[in-house]
């Protein structure tokens, strides 16, 4: 059996391609580290700009100590083609009132379970991307993802 060739992606692609990942992908996964152990489960993101994602959790769940004494985590998202990104960023607590707001309003689930914005048990992370990556199945390279171009749009 002969290796799959994926196809040639070009350089301008890259972005697009990543980003039709992250809108395919409704569970990607979040990596922590746990002490010396990395831990990986499924989220489901709140809020995507671009390739910042925002994450729900709550205050008592075991993920929200490994962030406070490590916010560097990495998200990876997979496609029916199994198609592949990977965000490595840091995960910083959303402060912004305005923003939470929004993301609030948008999210029914939020609401029917928490009840009220001022829960004390809601966290929103903000997960800044430090580096992001595309790959094609069976590529079996990475691609940088210029995710920067976002930020100044």
């Amino acid at each position: 059996m002969s290796k799959p060739k994926p196809e040639p992606i070009l350089p301008g692609q890259v972005t697009d391609l990543a980003k039709a990942v992250l809108k395919q992908d409704r569970f990607p996964y979040l990596a922590s580290i746990d002490g010396d152990q990395p831990r990986v489960r499924p989220v489901s993101p709140v809020r995507t700009d671009g390739f910042t994602v925002y994450v729900a959790n709550l205050r008592g769940y075991h993920k929200t100590r490994e962030i406070a004494a490590n916010p560097h985590v990495e998200l990876c998202y997979l496609s029916d083609s199994h198609d592949q990104v990977r965000i490595t960023g840091v995960a910083n607590v959303l402060v912004d009132r305005e923003l939470l707001q929004q993301i609030w309003d948008d999210n029914p689930l939020l609401r029917n379970y928490l009840g009220s914005i001022d829960n004390p048990d809601l966290i929103v992370y903000r997960i800044d991307p430090v580096q992001v990556r595309f790959m094609r199945e069976w590529a079996l390279e990475y691609h940088d993802v210029d995710f920067r171009q976002d930020a100044d749009a």
